[in-house]
C-alpha cells in the first residue's frame, strides 16, 4: 500500500471518496503478495496495482460502486473461475482482497501517511468481516482505532506487534470475540516497517554496482571504508549513506546502537584480509539475514582458516555465503552485483537459484504470504 498513501491522502484532504483495494491473501501464482493495493478517486484516476494487470479491470469498477456506496466488499479470483478467466487471471493463482471506501471517517491516513514518512514503524490493521472495514493503527509504542472490541484490540495488538517487528504484512485469525484458539474472524496486518538496511564494505566498483542494484531492491544502502579518497558520495551516488570507517568498528556500533536486524543483509567486497577478517568476525555473529563476502576460491580458503583463529564456531562460519552470489558466469562489476542481489532474493524466498525451465511445480516458492 506504500505506493497508494500519497495520492490517497491528497484525495481524503479534498474530501473526495476512494475505492481502496487491498490484497489480503493469495495461493499460489499469484502476481502480487499481501498488502498491495489499487487505489480509484471518483475522477477515474488509479494509483497502484493489486496483480500486475491480471484483474485490475474487475477491481476498477468495484472500487468505483464502493466508494459510491460506501460497503465493504471482499471478492477473489481463482483460475478456475470465470470471473478470473473472463478478467485476465492467467498466471494460475487466486487472488482475495478487500475493497472499501476510504473518505474523510477514515480518520487512520493522516497519522499513517506521516509516521510512514518519518519512516517510524507503523502497522494498519484492518479487520475483514463484514460490510464495514474496522482499522487499528498500531506503533511499538501505542495505538489508536479500534477493530470492535477491547479484546480483540489487545490481542491484535501484541500479535500485529510482532509482525511489525520483522517488516512482514500477514493474517490474523481469532475467533468472534477475539479468543486467539478460535476462527471466524481475520485481521490483516499490513506493516509499515523501515526498508531494510544493506550494509557494503569496501569502496570497489563492484561495491558501486552492488549499492545501485540494492538501491533498486529497496534496500537503504550504506557504503563503509576506511580509505576516505575512496568513500565519497561522488563515487556512490545511489547509496543513501557513505561512512567513511573501518568496516569492523563501524559495524559494531551500528549492532550495539540496535541498527542492525534480522532484514540486514551485509556484504563484504573489500578484497582485503585486513578489512574483510575483522567485519566478518563481527557479522557472522550478528542474527542478520545475509553475510556474503567476495573473493577467489583461494582467497575463500584463506579467508576460512583465518576467521576459524577468530574463534568463530562452526556453525557461525557455515553462515557465510563465500564465494558471493551465484553462479551466472558473471565478469563485470554490474554483472556480479546482479549474481549477488539475485543469492539474496533466492535465499530470502527459499528459492533454488535454478533456472525456471529445469524445474517443475508451483514458481513462487511456500511462505506465511503466500501458502
Amino acid at each position: 500500500m506504500r505506493d497508494v498513501l500519497d495520492p490517497l491522502l491528497r484525495w481524503w484532504e479534498a474530501g473526495e471518496p476512494v475505492g481502496l483495494a487491498t490484497v489480503t491473501a493469495t495461493w499460489s501464482s499469484a502476481p502480487r503478495q499481501p498488502g498491495a493495493a489499487m487505489a480509484v478517486a471518483p475522477d477515474g484516476t488509479v494509483a497502484g496495482s493489486v496483480s500486475g494487470g491480471c484483474v485490475e479491470g474487475a477491481v476498477y469498477e468495484i472500487c468505483r460502486e464502493v466508494a459510491e456506496t460506501g460497503e465493504a466488499r471482499t471478492v477473489r479470483y481463482g483460475v478456475s473461475d470465470d470471473d478470473a478467466f473472463e478478467v485476465g487471471l492467467t498466471c494460475g493463482g487466486t487472488i482475495e482482497l478487500l475493497i472499501e471506501r476510504v473518505d474523510r471517517s477514515s480518520s487512520w491516513l493522516p497519522s499513517l501517511v506521516e509516521k510512514v514518512a518519518l519512516n517510524s514503524p507503523v502497522a494498519l490493521l484492518t479487520r475483514l468481516d463484514g460490510t464495514e472495514a474496522r482499522h487499528l493503527l498500531i506503533t511499538p509504542e501505542g495505538r489508536t482505532g479500534t477493530l470492535g472490541g477491547e479484546r480483540i484490540d489487545d490481542a491484535a495488538t501484541d500479535d500485529g506487534r510482532g509482525l511489525l517487528a520483522a517488516g512482514r504484512t500477514g493474517m490474523l485469525h481469532y475467533g468472534p470475540s477475539g479468543e486467539r484458539r478460535g476462527e471466524g474472524l481475520s485481521v490483516l496486518v499490513g506493516s509499515f516497517a523501515p526498508p531494510a538496511r544493506m550494509l557494503v564494505f569496501g569502496a570497489t566498483d563492484h561495491a558501486a554496482a552492488t549499492a545501485r542494484i540494492g538501491s533498486f531492491l529497496g534496500y537503504h544502502v550504506t557504503v563503509c571504508d576506511a580509505r576516505p579518497v575512496f568513500a565519497t558520495k561522488r563515487r556512490f551516488p545511489s547509496a543513501d549513506e557513505v561512512v567513511v570507517d573501518w568496516p569492523h568498528r563501524y559495524l559494531a556500533a551500528e549492532a550495539s546502537a540496535g541498527r542492525i536486524d534480522e532484514r540486514t543483509v551485509l556484504c563484504v567486497l573489500t578484497h582485503d584480509p585486513k578489512f574483510d577478517v575483522p567485519v566478518l568476525e563481527v557479522a557472522l555473529r550478528l542474527p542478520v539475514a545475509y553475510v556474503g563476502a567476495m573473493g577467489s576460491r583461494r582467497t575463500h580458503d584463506d579467508r576460512l582458516k583465518r576467521l576459524e583463529e577468530t574463534g568463530l564456531t562452526g556453525d557461525e562460519v557455515a553462515r557465510l555465503a563465500s564465494p558471493v552470489g551465484l553462479d551466472l558466469g558473471a565478469r563485470t562489476p554490474e554483472e556480479t552485483a546482479v549474481s549477488i542481489a539475485a543469492e539474496i532474493v533466492a535465499l530470502r524466498w527459499g528459492g533454488s537459484g535454478a533456472r525456471l525451465t529445469t524445474t517443475a511445480g508451483r514458481i513462487h516458492g511456500l511462505s506465511p504470504e503466500n501458502p
